[in-house]
This record gives structure tokens, sequence and C-alpha cells, in this order.
């Protein structure tokens, strides 16, 4: 089977997605393009790059609307104001008594669905937490209670769980959020690619949030117990990432300092 559609009446035969094919998966023959078979994983490269728009890519055939056409030369955004934004980007764990509709959830989703991945694989998917948080929750801590004697924070976990008149504001893994986006991969630096695309395009829309070591770790000490919890995810995926988000009821209005970032040059 194919994986790409040529149209040769559009094909100028100009060789450009010939020449972006690492797996030589296009030859021009009689000055046109030719998908030859070889090894395409429909990254796309050529199809993106085709100055007539000449290339389909056949298992996305179903998506004509993602096809978008752009000036490479004129980005959206300078320099400068992706590092101030960049720069504004707080952890946040103080939220408003709101939750964030599926919707905005869905229109967040766009960020991750253009993320970079290994080998085009695209495994990455998300679970939104919310309705069933205490049991999820109990879940959890079932199994990084472990850990007890190593972190205090899970010692923390354990007390707050176990006292019947707990603040439900000071909760030691989710502070004030009601809702939990939890990433699963098979590749760490997928998932991790993606949710930060992800929680980026959130604080254009006025979110926020943070990363929860101890929800996340629980995948570290015991990855098949916690997937119990999740059958109908593939079980070789990992929870790569679990991030509390919600609406912040603080506004940060400066930065703080940082350890210097080393930079090497060999």
């Amino acid at each position: 089977m194919k994986h790409l559609t040529i149209n040769m009446d559009k094909c100028m035969g100009c060789g450009l997605c010939k020449s972006v094919c690492i797996r030589d998966n296009i030859e021009i023959i009689d000055k046109k393009a030719v998908d030859v078979e070889s090894n395409c994983f429909d990254c796309g490269q050529c199809a993106t790059l085709c100055p007539v728009n000449a290339i389909e890519i056949n298992a996305y055939s179903n998506q004509p609307e993602r096809v978008e056409s752009y000036n490479p030369d004129n980005l959206p955004v300078s320099y400068d104001d992706l590092l101030q934004f960049y720069k504004q980007r707080r952890s946040c764990r103080w939220f408003k008594d709101e939750k964030i509709s599926h919707k905005t959830f869905e229109m967040l989703s766009e960020a991750a669905y253009y993320s970079p991945n290994r080998q085009n694989i695209q495994d990455v998917e998300f679970v939104l937490i919310e309705d069933n948080m205490d049991e999820f929750i109990n879940h959890v801590y079932s199994i990084i209670k472990a850990k007890e004697n190593e972190f205090d924070r899970i010692k923390q976990v354990g007390e707050y769980l176990r006292d019947e008149n707990r603040n439900p504001k000071r909760h030691p893994l989710l502070w004030e959020a009601q809702q939990l986006l939890l990433v699963f991969s098979q590749n760490y630096a997928d998932a991790t690619i993606a949710m930060t695309r992800l929680e980026l395009l959130a604080y254009t829309l006025g979110l926020g949030g943070f990363y929860s070591l101890f929800i996340s770790m629980s995948d570290e000490i015991d990855h098949d117990r916690l997937m119990e919890y999740f059958p109908e995810i593939d079980s070789d995926k990992h929870m790569c990432l679990a991030f509390a988000i919600g609406i912040p009821r603080v506004k940060y209005i400066r930065t703080r300092p940082h350890n210097k970032i080393k930079f090497t040059y060999k």
C-alpha cells in the first residue's frame, strides 16, 4: 500500500520532496515524483515542502482541513515576545473554585496535536481526572506510601487522607486543584514535549498549574499496579507526567532568579 498520493498534474518534478526524504521513498522519474514504497513512515516532510501542494499523505486523507499553508518567513511571534512569555510562566497551586470546561481542554489538545515525537509514532494520550479524583488519589497513595520514610510530603498525604476534619484547600498533592491532567506514552520525551506545549497554550488562556512529582512517582514505584486504574490504556505506556490544572486565583507580578544554565561548547 502506497503511503503517498502524488498529483501528477500538479507535480513539477522539482525534486524538493526527494531531497528531504530520509527513507529514500521518493524518486524523480520522467520528471515526476514517484512513491517507490521503500520505507515511508508518514513524517510529512515531502508534503509540507512541496511548492505546489501535489503530495497527500494517505494516512491523513480524512483530515484535509488540517493542511494549512503559511509564510515561513513571517513568524507570528518574535524572540523577545516568546522569551517574555516564558519568563512570566509560573507554577500555580492556588485556584478559583471553578472547573475548566471540556471544550477548553479540546482547544488545548491542539498544542499536543502538532507536537513532534520520535519516529512519528504519535502514541501520546491524555486522561483528565476530575469526578473520580478522591478514588484516584487513594490509588496513588496506596502505591507511593512505600516511600513515606524518604519523603515527608508522602507522609503528609497519608495524614491528610486519614484526617476526617481535613481542609480541602490544603491537599498535599493537589492544593486547590480540582482537575488533574495525566500524560501517557511509551516515551517520556514525547510526553514531556506534548504536555509542555499544551501547558504553555493553557497560559495564553489565563490558566495555570503545576507538575506533581509525587503523583507521577507512582508509575516509577509500581507501574503495573498504577495501570490497573487505567485498563483502557496500553500497559506498555507510562504515566509520564501529572499536571494539576485550574484557573489561578493569584497573579504573579515579577520573575524570580534561577540557577544559571550550564552551556558547554565542544
